[in-house]
């Protein structure tokens, strides 16, 4: 039987073969400073659709994003749901729905970067965040393994 090939980026204009142990630099974090307020806490990161996301244990807390496209929907994004809308934007009057997926209203909230209160904003999301307040943040749902691996043979 064949083995299976495994798919590899051949295009890294980054690592150049006269030094075969030069790294591809990662891009740099948006606003770090949520991170830095976070520390106490021990976030860890993740990329996500070209965005951090900042997670505490298995919860996904906030995500950072900096990007080209939707440039109104730059800042700090925060997991929540609708339920939580009303009273968290009584602590965060900029907040608004994600713009970029589409709907009127969504449960991910935007603390937009351009809002003239947004460092406040972001560092008052970090203190909730420590305090373990139930409106930000989620557990992610878990991948589903692919129904298509063959089963082993005896």
């Amino acid at each position: 039987m064949p083995q299976k090939k495994t798919k590899r980026n051949s295009a890294r204009a980054d690592v150049h073969a006269s030094d075969p142990f030069s790294m591809k630099a990662r891009k740099s974090v948006p606003h770090e400073f949520v991170l830095d307020a976070l520390a106490p806490i021990s976030p860890w990161t993740r990329p996500m659709f070209g965005c951090t996301a900042i997670y505490v244990e298995e919860r996904i807390v906030l995500i950072l994003r900096q990007k080209p496209t939707y440039e109104r929907d730059n800042g700090v994004l925060l997991p929540t749901t609708r339920e939580h809308h009303e009273s968290l934007r009584q602590d965060f009057p900029n907040m608004r729905s994600v713009e970029f997926f589409g709907e009127p209203v969504s449960n991910w909230q935007i603390l937009p970067v351009d809002a003239p209160d947004f460092e406040e904003s972001a560092m008052r999301a970090c203190e909730l965040v420590i305090a373990g307040d139930p409106r930000i943040g989620r557990i992610p749902k878990k991948k589903k393994r692919s129904s298509n691996r063959k089963s082993k043979r005896a």
